[in-house]
C-alpha cells in the first residue's frame, strides 16, 4: 500500500486517537514525571527510533534545509518544542474539562491564522460544521448541563493550553510553506532534532530545581508510547494529511480528541458513557461531515524558493 493510496480522513481519525491517549497519559503520570522532562525524553527517544530511518534522507536534503533553515526551524519550535511542552505544563494543574474545552477551539484558531497568513477563505458549510463540533464538545464536557459550562474556571494551566493550541494553529499553517521539495520524512527527522535541542535548556533548568523522574515501568512504558504514536506517527500523518486536505479540514478533526478520551475512559478507567455523551459525539460527528465532505478549501501551497 502506499502513502497515496491511505485516505488522510482515516490518518487524521488516527491521529486524534493518538493524541487523545497522550493525554491521558500526561495527566496519569504527572506526579510520577514532571512535564518538560517528559517533553525532553518523548522526543529523543522519538529521534532515536527515527533517525537510523531517515538519516540518508536528511543527509540528501541537507542543502534543501541550509537553504531554509528559519522556516524548519520555526516549524520545530512551533510544533515540537512549543506545542508539547505546553501541553503538559497545563495537564499538571488544569482540568481535564476545561482543557478537552479549551483543545476543541483549535479548528477555529488554524482558520483564523489560514486566512491571517495564507489568505485561505472558509465556506457556509464549514462554518456550521465547526459550530456543530464545538457544540458537540461542550455538552460532553459539560455533562449535558448549561450550568457546568458557565462554571469553568480559566486557570494558569488553562492559559498554556491556549498557547499550546495557537502554537500547534501555527505549525498545521505553516506547514503549506515547507521548503518545495522536501520529503515528509526528512522534514519530521529534522523538526524532531531541532526541536529536542530546543528542549534541551528548558529540561537542564527542570533539572536544576530539583524535579526529578521516578523511573518505574509506568514511566518507561509511557515514554514509549508518547514517543512512537503521538510523536512519529501522528506528526507523519498529520503533515501528510495536511498537504492533501488543507489545514482548514484538518483541523476540524481535533474535535475527536475529547470524543476518543471519552471512549478511553470508558474502556480503560471503567466509566460509563451517559446520554450526553452520545448526543456530544453524535453533534461532533454532524459536524466533521459537514465540514468535510463535499467542500472545496481554497488553499494553494506557497512555494519556497531556496534562500528565503
Amino acid at each position: 500500500m502506499t502513502k497515496r493510496s491511505i485516505s488522510p480522513y482515516l490518518l487524521l481519525v488516527l491521529v486524534t486517537l493518538f493524541w487523545a491517549g497522550n493525554s491521558v497519559v500526561a495527566r496519569y503520570i504527572r506526579l510520577e514525571m514532571p512535564p518538560i522532562s517528559l517533553s525532553f525524553w518523548r522526543w529523543a527517544v522519538a529521534g532515536a527510533l527515527l533517525l537510523p530511518f531517515v538519516w540518508r534522507d536528511m543527509r540528501r536534503d541537507w542543502p534543501l534545509v541550509k537553504a531554509n533553515q528559519g522556516t524548519v526551524a520555526l516549524l520545530a519550535l512551533l510544533g515540537v518544542t512549543n506545542y508539547n511542552t505546553f501541553l503538559y505544563l497545563a495537564l499538571q494543574t488544569t482540568t481535564a474539562s476545561n482543557a478537552l474545552l479549551l483543545v476543541s477551539t483549535m479548528p477555529l484558531v488554524i482558520i483564523l491564522l489560514s486566512r491571517l497568513i495564507l489568505g485561505s477563505s472558509i465556506q457556509l458549510r464549514q462554518s456550521l460544521g465547526i459550530t456543530a463540533s464545538m457544540a458537540g464538545v461542550a455538552v460532553i464536557v459539560a455533562h449535558g448541563e448549561l450550568k457546568r459550562l458557565l462554571e469553568l474556571n480559566l486557570s494558569s494551566g488553562d492559559l498554556w493550553v491556549l498557547a499550546a493550541v495557537f502554537s500547534w494553529g501555527a505549525y498545521s499553517v505553516l506547514l503549506k510553506r515547507r521548503p518545495v521539495g522536501l520529503d515528509g520524512m526528512s522534514l519530521l527527522g529534522y523538526t524532531v532534532v531541532i526541536g529536542t535541542m530546543f528542549i534541551l535548556p528548558l529540561y537542564l533548568w527542570e533539572l536544576g530545581t530539583g524535579r526529578t523522574v521516578n523511573l518505574n515501568p509506568l514511566t518507561l512504558s509511557s515514554v514509549f508510547y508518547v514517543a512512537l504514536f503521538p510523536s512519529l506517527l501522528a506528526y507523519l500523518f498529520w503533515n501528510h494529511a495536511v498537504e492533501e486536505v488543507g489545514p482548514n479540514r484538518a483541523g476540524q478533526f481535533v474535535h475527536l480528541v475529547p470524543v476518543f478520551g471519552t471512549l478511553m475512559s470508558v474502556f480503560l478507567l471503567g466509566e460509563r458513557l451517559h446520554g450526553y455523551h452520545y448526543a456530544g459525539i453524535s453533534l461532533v460527528a454532524v459536524g466533521i461531515v459537514l465540514a468535510t465532505v463535499g467542500n472545496s478549501v481554497s488553499v494553494q501551497r506557497t512555494s519556497v524558493k531556496p534562500g528565503t
